[in-house]
């Protein structure tokens, strides 16, 4: 078929030549209505690149599914602007989603986002730490370890242990001065 005789086709007949394999019936199409639907694809995603690829998308559908056009319900027009719509709006919503999961995960993350120095130094603090504990009797490690790795109160260290709460916070104080000490000794300091 001719360019001036596709020109002269209304839609329907235009959409049964695209389900004929018809390369110009679609760039027939494509010349009739990519502008209106570009222009909404662009307005809903506000990013003229993606409008772009809802664009291909839409018309590579009416390619490869154009018994889906029904004439009797619309425009061809109006059924390529309810799919850029639609899928528009899903890409808005899977954006979202990958936001949200992002975020989630850089909060589950902490360590993600650092760089590679803090690493290494809360690491080998870490260490320090550790080391310095391990100098410590049981009688202030133990508190030491449920207060502040367990996250438990110095009345729940004290019932967790079975000793009065007087003696828990003594056991601690002496046992955090002494990790100060030994912390000093390895170069660490809270400067």
């Amino acid at each position: 078929m001719r360019p001036t005789e596709l020109s002269a086709l209304a839609d329907a007949p235009l959409v049964t030549a695209i389900g004929r394999f018809s390369q110009e019936a679609l760039g027939e199409a494509y010349r009739r209505h990519s502008g209106a639907v570009h222009g909404l694809a662009r307005r809903l995603l506000r990013d003229d690149t993606l409008a772009e690829e809802i664009t291909q998308e839409v018309f590579l559908r009416l390619w490869n599914d154009p018994e889906k056009f029904d004439a009797g319900r619309g425009s061809l027009r109006s059924f390529l602007l309810a799919h850029t719509h639609g899928r528009s709006i899903d890409l808005i919503r899977s954006e979202s989603a990958r936001r949200t999961r992002e975020d989630k995960d850089a909060r589950l993350d902490p360590g993600l986002g650092q760089d590679v120095e803090e690493e290494v130094w809360d690491m080998a603090l870490a260490e320090s730490i550790q080391g310095a504990l391990s100098t410590l009797g049981e009688g202030e490690r133990r508190p030491i370890e449920l207060a502040y790795f367990g996250g438990h109160s110095y009345r729940e260290v004290a019932e967790i242990l079975g000793e009065p709460e007087g003696t828990v916070k003594s056991r601690i104080r002496s046992g955090l001065k002494r990790l100060r000490v030994s912390l000093d000794a390895a170069g660490v300091s809270n400067a």
